[in-house]
């Protein structure tokens, strides 16, 4: 997790206790499968579709976790941890069920559908356990209902299953219950970002709408929640910056925390209002995302992770990288109608590739152990193929390759599937976990490589999450 103060499930996502124990040092132990160029194992015969072949691999793996039980099916974040079962879409089966969808689109193959539709069904049997936490959190994206109304409108759709409509209604109507007056607006929990807060439950609000899931007067609340992330604004620089929160101390400027995606989810929220104010504002924090960033020398464009302490970090990923942060650059663009705003993208994509990843891996550079869609090589590889979609350039399809190479030969081997041993956390290289979920585990680098595979073979992607733009 990109930041591990933040508040997610009560339950632990790994098997904390058993590592400081020294499974870590187990883990460095294991020796990957070896991989030849284009992800294929050597000692096999060349697949015609690697990047296929290695989704199927990571499903493998994962589907030798799963739990059954009267409510459905569920996967635990850490198979080594039965305790470890969470219904958020972060780590929890919401994001394994995200590649049962995308698996079912690539293939043509119902039976993973028939495992989504029952991940769906456990999610939607939780829902009641979860009311509690809404405040706390359990109203985010990434974090809580959000994604899961997200998840299950997802499954109704690819199955037809009109049982997972009314999940997806009482998820809503959690949101819609448990949003209370802030300040001058409104909102969930303290969080403004897009992780667990009032940003990435707005944007999942308009997703749904899109797909006839929010409720009738969703953007009168909506409007409250946009004043109230406005309100709590500080000028800085020329423009506006945000806090995750006052009891978060440390400014986190990029996408999923700070101030890129606030400021992609005011713009959205004007052209779902019709109000400048809110364009206004996401100008702003625009402005002083440009006072702090670092131009390079070819005329690349980056901003650092985090103050104060962070000047001098760089991710490269979703969570406080180029690859999150060019979103906001893209909705510019959309909703001001003026495509100069994208000029900023080339910026931002030869930051990362100037950094030498997914080769090289400074400490400094924000890329360290770790392959996820979150803070590693799927996030990055998810960036360059956007940006295919979008120029159809064969360099952008090529980059995403090789940062996704990279991935399959970081892979370790378990009897006929992938996992992936990493270190979820910068600050704690010696956590060594292989997770199955969306932001840090298999099923996120299962639905990178089912991408990049669709990219190739010109197939567009099912799974896109309600804080992506559309791309092409």
């Amino acid at each position: 997790m990109c930041e591990p103060r933040l508040p997610l499930d009560s339950r632990s996502i790994t098997r904390r206790d058993a590592l400081e124990r020294g499974l870590a040092a187990a883990a460095l132990a294991i020796v990957p499968a070896q991989w030849g160029d284009g992800g294929v194992l050597f000692g096999r015969q060349r697949a015609a579709r690697p990047y296929l072949d290695g989704a199927l691999a990571a499903e493998r793996w994962i589907a030798r976790a799963a739990v059954r039980d009267g409510r459905g099916v569920t996967w635990p974040a850490d198979p080594a941890d039965a305790k470890s079962i969470q219904e958020n879409l972060y780590s929890g089966s919401p994001g394994v069920v995200l590649l049962y969808l995308e698996l079912a689109h690539a293939t043509g193959d119902r039976r993973w559908l028939d495992l989504a539709r029952d991940g769906g069904a456990y999610l939607m049997a939780t829902l009641p356990a979860r009311a509690s936490s809404l405040d706390e959190g359990g109203a985010g994206l990434y974090t809580g209902v959000a994604g899961t109304a997200y998840v299950l409108e997802m499954v109704r759709q690819a199955t037809g299953d009109t049982r997972l409509a009314e999940g997806r209604a009482r998820a809503v109507a959690l949101l819609r219950d448990s949003l209370a007056p802030a300040g001058k607006g409104a909102a969930w929990n303290p969080s403004t970002d897009i992780i667990s807060g009032s940003a990435g439950i707005v944007l999942t609000l308009a997703w749904l709408d899109r797909n006839g899931g929010a409720w009738s007067n969703w953007r009168r609340d909506a409007r409250r929640v946009g004043e109230r992330l406005v309100e709590v604004a500080v000028p800085e620089h020329g423009g506006l910056k945000w806090a995750i929160s006052d009891a978060v101390p440390r400014r986190y400027p990029n996408f999923s925390h700070g101030t890129a995606g606030v400021s992609y989810t005011l713009a959205t929220l004007s052209k779902e209002c019709g109000e400048s104010r809110f364009l206004d504002a996401a100008l702003a924090g625009e402005r002083y995302l440009q006072s702090i960033a670092t131009r390079m020398p070819n005329g690349g464009v980056k901003v650092f992770h985090s103050e104060p302490g962070g000047e001098e970090l760089y991710y490269l990923s979703w969570c406080h990288g180029p690859a999150g942060t060019a979103r906001l650059y893209h909705r510019l663009a959309e909703v001001t109608g003026d495509a100069t705003w994208r000029a900023m993208l080339p910026r931002l994509e030869r930051a990362t590739i100037d950094s030498g990843v997914p080769e090289r891996h400074p400490d400094r550079s924000g890329y360290w152990n770790n392959i996820s869609q979150c803070c590693g090589n799927c996030g990055v590889a998810e960036f360059f193929l956007a940006l295919h979609a979008m120029s159809g350039e064969a360099r952008h399809l090529e980059f995403a390759r090789r940062v996704m190479d990279d991935a399959l030969s970081r892979a370790t081997a378990d009897g006929d599937g992938l996992k992936w041993v990493q270190a979820e956390h910068r600050v704690r290289p010696d956590l060594l976990v292989a997770q199955t979920g969306l932001m840090q585990g298999a099923a996120g680098v299962g639905l990178a490589l089912l991408h990049l595979d669709g990219a190739i073979t010109g197939r567009k992607p099912l799974v896109a999450l309600p804080d992506a733009p559309s791309w092409d």
